[in-house]
């Protein structure tokens, strides 16, 4: 039975607060009250007169070395692209949407089927970045026992809500039901089976009874980052941005094309950085990569690529804007491949080709031209758009 002094703090008089908190979040043994594992998270004791840290002394996982001391870098690409991504900030009320609103009530502006696909984006892409930013801030980050790669991932979280933000911007701009589009993901099939392939893998990780440490739960932490990184940030997202992408190309709701630029190119830049993690995890892991892993991997990365390509059939089932659910059947493919052999994977789908090669120069160019003919697309903070290689 605790008193009513440790549930309710006098907080005018700061130094008995002070033995109070102590009181209440230290056991006998000096240990934390809680059953939770603080040995790698950045909240353990201080340890006064401790020797310093050695960039010998950092790892990806399974890091005894102090958590809160960012420097000297180890893994400068995870530095270099927290840079990167504060370079390249930006907002959705800095894109106008004017001309995609009167589109958008005008009955000629758009067909049936354009309409259907921008719902249809907006619906998974609304709540997709909210289930991506869960799986980071509740399940990745506290299995990453590295300090600048926790700094990114920071970056990254802030991202997610950033895109999120956007959505609703062009969801408010356009006038829609703002139930109907944040719903779809539990009303839509082929938009809730995406979200339901995703979400046992944040529950795997944000499971507080789960720890790194051993061949069989490192395995489980590399095979989850590769199902958010590889599959949901990446496999998950093309047909969506393709779509919205050409509609833009075209001349057709520039503001929300142009938005979406800016989120692909942030989520470029956020698989690059999974990526580099699950590798370096390799590097320093190597009994994580054994063959039988390796299949299931593969299996994972086939079973999401059908799934995509039947959200690209669901979202249109008539071809338009010179797209056609077949040819995201070979790009989807294409992309798959190009995804495992940056992980260390055989290709899932030999001589699967790109049928969109304007797609590879939106993301590829370090410079891009302005495709929608709107403004010259430079963050207005003066972050030039840059890509990272993808």
């Amino acid at each position: 039975m605790t008193s009513s002094k440790e549930s309710l703090l006098d907080w005018n008089d700061y130094s008995d607060n002070a033995s109070v908190v102590a009181t209440t979040l230290t056991t006998d043994d000096g240990g934390d009250s809680g059953s939770t594992d603080t040995s790698v998270t950045g909240l353990e004791a201080i340890e006064m007169g401790a020797a310093r840290i050695q960039v010998d002394d950092k790892k990806i996982i399974n890091c005894r070395a102090d958590l809160n001391q960012l420097v000297p870098f180890k893994y400068t690409w995870a530095w270099d692209k927290y840079l990167a991504g504060c370079a390249n900030h930006w907002m959705p009320n800095e894109i106008n949407m004017a001309a995609d609103v009167a589109q958008w009530r005008d009955p000629n502006g758009l067909t049936d089927d354009e309409r259907t696909i921008i719902k249809r984006s907006l619906g998974f892409f609304s709540t997709a970045d909210s289930l991506v930013a869960n799986n980071l801030v509740l399940a990745v980050y506290r299995h990453i026992t590295n300090p600048e790669c926790r700094q990114y991932l920071l970056r990254q979280a802030f991202e997610e809500a950033l895109h999120t933000h956007s959505y609703q911007h062009i969801i408010e701009s356009l006038g829609l039901d703002e139930a109907e589009v944040f719903n779809m993901y539990r009303e839509v099939p082929s938009v809730a089976r995406k979200a339901s392939w995703a979400l046992p893998y944040t529950n795997s990780l944000a499971d507080p009874n789960f720890h790194t440490g051993t061949p069989e739960t490192d395995q489980r932490l590399v095979r989850d980052l590769i199902a958010f990184y590889v599959v949901f940030e990446s496999i998950f997202f093309y047909v969506g941005f393709t779509q919205i992408l050409a509609m833009g190309r075209r001349g057709k709701m520039v503001g929300t094309s142009e938005q979406f630029q800016y989120i692909l190119r942030d989520e470029s830049m956020h698989a690059n950085f999974g990526i580099d993690v699950i590798n370096q995890i390799k590097i320093e892991n190597p009994h994580v990569w054994t063959d039988e892993f390796q299949e299931q991997c593969a299996t994972m990365i086939r079973d999401a690529v059908e799934l995509e390509i039947e959200y690209a059939r669901d979202t249109m089932p008539r071809g338009i804007l010179g797209l056609n659910a077949n040819m995201f059947t070979e790009y989807l493919q294409y992309i798959a491949n190009r995804r495992c052999l940056q992980i260390g994977l055989t290709e899932l789908y030999p001589g699967a080709g790109n049928p969109f090669p304007w797609m590879s120069e939106m993301m590829d160019l370090k410079k891009e031209k302005n495709f929608f003919e709107t403004r010259v697309t430079e963050y207005q903070t003066g972050g030039a758009l840059k890509w990272d290689d993808d």
